[in-house]
């Protein structure tokens, strides 16, 4: 059974400090071509900016991005999921809270972020792997 760790390993986690205006963070995730990114003050998750959050919280209420820290814009309500559940109990987490991003710890501490995207991706993978397997199995026992 695969679990998170195996798919976040080694990956790169982008975040923003919650003291940064939402122009910074919009700027820092079109960098980093990420469409939700995780909030921190001082290592501790506060929560998650999306770009959700930039149109319905930011654009639509006519804030000036360049004034407006991310911490008063943000999505709190962060469900997260540790580095050694299953992909089938993220999936399940994704599906019972509405989201398409976790963040992943290890001891209480964010390591990195999971995208619904990056499940389907694995499993993909995995099946397709598979698939290769049996027809290879196949065509040998012809």
């Amino acid at each position: 059974m695969a679990h998170i760790r195996d798919i976040v390993l080694n990956r790169a986690l982008f975040s923003v400090e919650e003291n940064e205006t939402v122009a910074s963070v919009a700027r820092h995730m079109a960098e980093v071509r990420v469409g939700a990114i995780v909030v921190l003050d001082h290592g501790q998750l506060r929560g998650v900016f999306s770009e959700r959050d930039l149109m319905l919280r930011v654009v639509l209420q006519r804030l000036d991005p360049e004034n407006t820290p991310v911490r008063t814009v943000m999505s709190t309500q962060v469900t997260t999921v540790d580095e050694s559940a299953s992909l089938e109990e993220a999936m399940e987490a994704m599906h019972q809270h509405s989201c398409r991003h976790l963040p992943v710890t290890r001891l209480g501490e964010v390591i990195a972020f999971l995208s619904m995207r990056d499940l389907m991706d694995y499993q993909l993978a995995r099946q397709t792997e598979e698939l290769h397997h049996m027809k290879a199995y196949i065509h040998g026992a012809a």
